[in-house]
């Protein structure tokens, strides 16, 4: 008979230190069928029993862009400098509703699926990245709203390879940011739940932080004419990858869209250094990404039991 001594001495006492934790965002890959029903499922039951249904999503973002839009370009004349300005503020409110839905959803991924995640042992990580995935999701019908709105203003005939790229570029840095955002703070609120409050918070300051409702030329025109304060402030504010992803899609979308509209004397300011300011931020989003699974698997062996 054999002893069973032998049979646990088999096994790698890994499986048995480290209970109730997965391997990252590796086992993500390798449950990729149960993020597909987890996505589906966060997409299908969003507009469950509503009326307009998916119309929501083009409805939400277009009251946002009229709000702004009559109380900031028209009320207060913040589109001075910048023409089309409706075009610049809503391709900049697009990649601030991807960022805010992805970020918030994903820290409260956890807490609200805490029933299996009490009951059923999965890599608890697939709540957060399906949560980011849907915001994605959520986001492809304002997009389509913008291009159409691009097309019909002469997008065609300006766009470059670069205006594509900037258009992924941006996508993959706002979603990689968040992502890591919310493991981080996903993994935190299971034990405070203060971190909601403080995520809310973050993204109420999120759109004023960024190049949305202002040009970039604002910002520097205030931090170093008028409070002499020095250059390197403005360099670390466009290495905010919220900021980088707004100026990703003003290249990709507002800058085509405007070229026949304006002389050619230069009304288009485009910050310098765009291409090394998109490496720098995606880096600092995969570092940030790379701290919040950190933090996530510190904490993920006793999910349940605050839970």
């Amino acid at each position: 008979m054999t002893d069973t001594r032998d049979l646990f001495a088999a096994v790698p006492r890994s499986e048995f230190d480290t209970p109730g934790k997965s391997r990252g965002l590796i086992d993500v890959v390798r449950w990729r069928y149960l993020l597909n029903l987890l996505v589906r499922t966060g997409v299908t039951t969003r507009y469950r029993n509503s009326v307009l249904g998916w119309t929501w999503s083009y409805v939400r973002p277009a009251a946002q862009f009229l709000v702004f839009w009559v109380v900031l370009g028209i009320f207060m004349d913040l589109d001075r400098g910048l023409p089309n300005y409706a075009v610049y503020l809503f391709s900049g409110i697009v990649v601030i509703n991807l960022f805010s839905e992805g970020f918030k959803n994903a820290t409260t991924s956890i807490v609200g699926n805490a029933a299996l995640v009490r009951k059923v042992f999965l890599p608890r990580q697939l709540f957060a990245v399906s949560a980011v995935i849907v915001a994605f999701v959520h986001f492809l019908p304002q997009v389509g709203l913008l291009l159409v709105v691009c097309l019909l203003m002469g997008w065609v005939a300006h766009i470059s390879l670069l205006s594509v790229l900037a258009i992924f570029a941006g996508m993959i840095i706002v979603m990689v940011f968040s992502l890591g955002l919310g493991l981080f703070f996903g993994a935190v609120n299971v034990r405070f739940r203060d971190a909601e409050n403080i995520v809310e918070l973050m993204l109420l300051l999120a759109t004023w932080a960024s190049p949305v409702l202002y040009g970039w030329t604002q910002v520097q025109d205030a931090i170093v004419d008028r409070l002499g304060w020095p250059q390197w402030i403005v360099e670390v504010y466009m290495l905010n990858p919220i900021t980088q992803g707004v100026e990703l899609f003003h290249y990709a979308f507002w800058r085509p869209a405007t070229e026949g509209m304006v002389s050619a004397s230069g009304m288009i300011d485009i910050p310098p250094g765009l291409a090394w300011n998109t490496l720098w931020t995606f880096l600092i989003a995969v570092g940030t990404l790379l701290f919040g699974q950190f933090v996530f698997r510190r904490l993920e062996g006793r999910f349940a039991q605050d839970l």
